[in-house]
């Protein structure tokens, strides 16, 4: 892929105010973006600083506060783009989960389905409705990727809830991938664990820890992937290197997808 292959694009990143959301709006910038939108729900210092990072190489960031659970939030991120007349990427990464284990099925409720629901996958779906216009006005088809998880493929991961959220939101992904052909190409990356605060803050530092040795130790990569890791393949979903790729649901796990027996038949 071509350094500059992301020059004059607009791009939309929601939940970009750390982790693999920052990582995606600095790697577009890196490649020529001219312009980053970049969504959070209310860590605004962070924010900031991803938009720091993103004007450093160049591009312009534009700061929007907004929870994508809510259609008028969608709306306003979308309007955000619009003094640019196109938005040429969406990053659909904003989401949310809770941690409990798979067999107590007393630890979670119906409010917590509704509650991940709400954003993991209704977010993302009011998101590509939000942006459609401008992204139907991409000189290019536009790109949507959805950050999916290996937890919706192989039904592991933080909760039984998180899972089946991340499992609707990769058939969504394939709905979208045809209704919205040949103008709009829909992608979704499934990352496997990656160093995040996200389960520092779950888990507790400790349990952090001993997840991360976990991955490094168990993937076949023997690795624990990092933000920019999965941000490399995630930005290539939207770049004209994919151009031709819609409907794709991209496995990036270090292989942890391996050992399970339904995807090594697959």
């Amino acid at each position: 892929m071509a350094a500059d292959d992301f020059k004059g694009f607009v791009v939309v990143v929601t939940g970009a105010s750390t982790g693999l959301g920052r990582a995606i709006a600095v790697e577009t910038a890196s490649r020529g973006a001219a312009a980053v939108v970049i969504n959070y729900a209310s860590n605004a210092a962070d924010a900031e600083e991803t938009g720091r990072q993103v004007e450093a190489l160049g591009a312009k960031a534009v700061l929007v506060q907004g929870d994508v659970a809510q259609d008028a939030d969608c709306r306003k991120i979308a309007a955000a783009a619009e003094p640019f007349g196109r938005i040429d990427a969406l990053f659909n990464n904003a989401g949310t989960t809770t941690f409990a284990a798979h067999g107590n099925m007393d630890a979670v409720s119906a409010d917590d389905f509704l509650r991940l629901y709400s954003v993991n996958v209704v977010g993302a779906f009011q998101m590509v409705r939000a942006c459609r216009t401008l992204l139907e006005a991409a000189p290019q088809a536009g790109a949507v990727v959805n950050t999916a998880s290996i937890a919706g493929v192989t039904g592991i991961g933080s909760s039984v809830p998180y899972a089946a959220s991340k499992g609707a939101l990769t058939t969504m992904t394939l709905s979208l991938a045809r209704a919205l052909a040949p103008q709009i190409r829909v992608n979704a990356v499934c990352p496997g664990f990656i160093d995040t605060p996200w389960f520092g803050k779950g888990l507790g530092e400790a349990g952090a820890e001993r997840v991360r040795a976990n991955a490094a130790a168990n993937t076949p990569l023997k690795a624990a992937s990092t933000p920019e890791d999965i941000a490399a393949a995630t930005v290539f979903l939207a770049s004209p290197a994919a151009r031709h790729v819609t409907g794709e649901t991209l496995l990036v796990d270090a292989g942890s997808h391996l050992g399970f027996a339904p995807l090594v038949a697959r």
